[in-house]
């Protein structure tokens, strides 16, 4: 007789629990690296998942099976258009309560730009540009005072060929760098009012950390949601399969146990993506027919490696990694193909 296993390794990671809905879709940045640069620089950008498709590359890892060889990887799509530098935010360090918004400054966008910012933040009208520079006045006044300077970017969803959205998408994004306060101010002052593009803030072949929201699976049974192993069929009769068998003993207190709830729709965060290209045209990257529930990709790009979560035109943040791995790539790998084949299946 062979032996017989009395336990089992546990379902489901407790460090993701309260598995609950997420309250907004753009992802709240909770924490922020230290970029080891000489000039201020944004530590964060934000765009919409187009699809994914594969592309063939030089592998230019030194330690790798295959270094120097080419490699089939999957990459994600992410149509990511110049973002508006909409706002100054300007902290204070408090140390009872730790970072307390001291003031803000807000700029709105020319009309020419078709970037309705209004939708997003109502109450703004072109009066309050003149009360603009009294509070930039009021900032420089009190920076000895502040403890971290912010800039509130705004997408930019009409150039985003698979949205039908008007309204913008906020993200608040620190300034980074080996620098002053008054440095990272009057960066942040070059900026506001203009337009930041994707490739001012990272560099192909880099990590990143991508933050977003993962695809909605709705109320779901502990089968699915935690891989339990289903009951044995003569126990249909009783008291069903799909469940689990014991919460533990009656003595006692259990830590853990599998339970249906929500599945999906979780904010999540997934650590050093490569980015391998950087791109100007969506058209180069866009597969034939577009890509399913999206479309085209009209303009500026980045190319990750791997699978980004979220479904299709779900905003996802791009951020510095903010525990980089030990292998720092100088460059981006070559690209030597890149598959536009119809994702339609005929």
């Amino acid at each position: 007789m062979g032996h017989r296993k009395h336990s089992a390794p546990r379902h489901g990671s407790l460090g993701v629990r309260p598995r609950k809905r997420a309250s907004r879709l753009v992802p709240r940045i909770r924490s922020w690296p230290e970029v080891e640069l000489d000039k201020p620089i944004l530590l964060a950008f934000a765009g919409y998942k187009a699809g994914m498709t594969h592309a063939f590359i030089i592998d230019d890892r030194e330690e790798s099976l295959t270094s120097g060889r080419e490699i089939f990887v999957p990459v994600t799509i992410v149509e990511a258009p110049p973002m508006y530098a909409a706002a100054i935010r300007v902290y204070s360090y408090d140390p009872n309560t730790g970072l307390r918004s001291m003031a803000e400054a807000w700029k709105l966008p020319p009309s020419d730009t078709g970037l309705e910012l209004h939708r997003r933040i109502t109450g703004m009208n072109r009066a309050d540009e003149k009360k603009l520079e009294k509070k930039l006045e009021l900032i420089e006044g009190n920076l000895d005072k502040a403890a971290d300077i912010r800039i509130v970017l705004a997408t930019q969803p009409r150039l985003v060929g698979g949205l039908s959205k008007k309204t913008p998408d906020l993200l608040e994004v620190r300034i980074g760098g080996k620098v002053g306060i008054e440095e990272k101010y009057k960066y942040a002052r070059s900026i506001l009012g203009g337009f930041v593009e994707a490739s001012s803030i990272f560099r192909e072949g880099q990590f990143v950390d991508v933050i977003g929201v993962t695809k909605g699976k709705g109320f779901q049974g502990v089968v699915k949601r935690f891989g339990v192993k289903e009951l044995p069929r003569w126990h249909k009769h009783r008291k069903g399969s799909r469940k689990i068998g014991s919460r533990g003993s009656r003595e006692g207190t259990v830590s853990f146990a599998p339970q249906a709830g929500q599945m999906g729709f979780h904010r999540r965060t997934e650590y050093n993506k490569r980015i391998l290209k950087i791109g100007s045209s969506g058209l180069e990257v866009t597969p034939k027919g577009g890509f399913i529930n999206y479309g085209v990709v009209k303009g500026p790009y980045i190319m990750l490696q791997g699978s980004v979560m979220g479904p299709k035109k779900r905003l996802v943040v791009l951020r510095h990694p903010v525990r980089p791995p030990s292998w720092i790539p100088s460059s981006a790998p070559q690209i030597t193909y890149i598959s536009l084949e119809s994702k339609q299946g005929v």
